[in-house]
């Protein structure tokens, strides 16, 4: 490990605690979307949760993180070993790909059953706030170390480059999971290059075809380039949370720690058997973000 990641690793722990009160105070003072739950309440569950999946993710998912980026310049077969491209070319090339990969990561959580049961932890949230961003089960974060080592060695990304992209990536998660209200015209401007709480609310509706949109992580455009872009739903008009799982009972800590390996429900199905929609104005176009 360079003799610069153990310092690297204190910033990007101080920043990001930062990040998190700042968008806390914020959020409290000026909220996007009108709270269903006690945010306190929420917060301790969201804590408690997170717990297991923070040292998970600190004490094996990061050391072997950086461990095979270290290792990766070793591999000849990492495909930024076979470009060779200059320091910052490679580096801006990494960045990217390491979000670019992190897009179809998180769409696969949301495509393959066995990932859902665990990423379902963090839907089921039934509001959405900057407590929300670290809400998830330990063993998503354990089973995403095997992506995570496919993606810094296949990639061949330095260790400057992830530790870099991790900052990024923990404070651009804040943000988009936050509840801020910002002025819409200065939210479009944003979100025309990163994700904002507005494009990101809609990926945590109860409607079914929102979720499943909406994946990007830092650059909003990947769903752009990839279609699965959807911005025309009012906040006003989003319900957070999952159709089945809305009862109090299934935001309960231990509830949520079980829950990935419990019998699951029909996802989707509101109280009377159907799936939530939305009727939406033909003229709105998908990637025009509103209020």
């Amino acid at each position: 490990m360079p003799e610069f990641a153990p310092a690297l690793k204190i910033v990007i722990g101080g920043v990001v605690a930062a990040v998190f009160v700042a968008l806390f105070i914020v959020e409290t003072s000026f909220s996007l979307r009108q709270a269903k739950k006690s945010k306190a309440k929420r917060f301790f569950i969201n804590v408690g949760v997170s717990g297991l999946a923070l040292a998970t993710g600190a004490y094996i998912v990061a050391p072997a993180a950086i461990g095979l980026s270290a290792r990766s310049s070793e591999n000849s077969f990492s495909l930024l070993h076979v470009v060779r491209l200059p320091f910052a070319a490679e580096f801006v090339l990494g960045f990217l790909l390491m979000d670019l990969t992190f897009y179809y990561w998180h769409r696969a959580n949301h495509s393959f059953p066995l990932l859902w049961r665990f990423h379902n932890v963090h839907h089921v949230d039934p509001d959405l706030d900057v407590s929300t961003s670290f809400r998830f089960h330990f063993g998503e974060v354990l089973y995403s170390l095997g992506f995570r080592a496919l993606q810094v060695y296949l990639l061949g990304i330095s260790v400057l480059t992830y530790l870099v992209y991790e900052l990024v990536f923990q404070c651009a998660t804040l943000f988009h999971h936050s509840n801020v209200r910002l002025p819409i015209k200065l939210e479009r401007g944003i979100n025309k290059i990163i994700v904002t709480p507005r494009m990101h609310g809609i990926h945590h509706s109860i409607v079914k075809d929102e979720t499943n949109s909406n994946y990007s992580v830092i650059f909003g455009w990947w769903d752009l380039l990839h279609g699965t872009i959807r911005l025309n739903v009012r906040q006003s008009d989003i319900v957070i949370g999952v159709p089945a799982y809305m009862a109090p009972d299934d935001n309960r800590f231990l509830n949520l720690l079980i829950l990935p390996f419990r019998k699951q429900r029909q996802y989707w199905s509101l109280t009377d058997g159907k799936q939530a929609q939305r009727g939406l104005n033909l003229n709105d176009k998908k990637n025009f973000l509103l209020p």
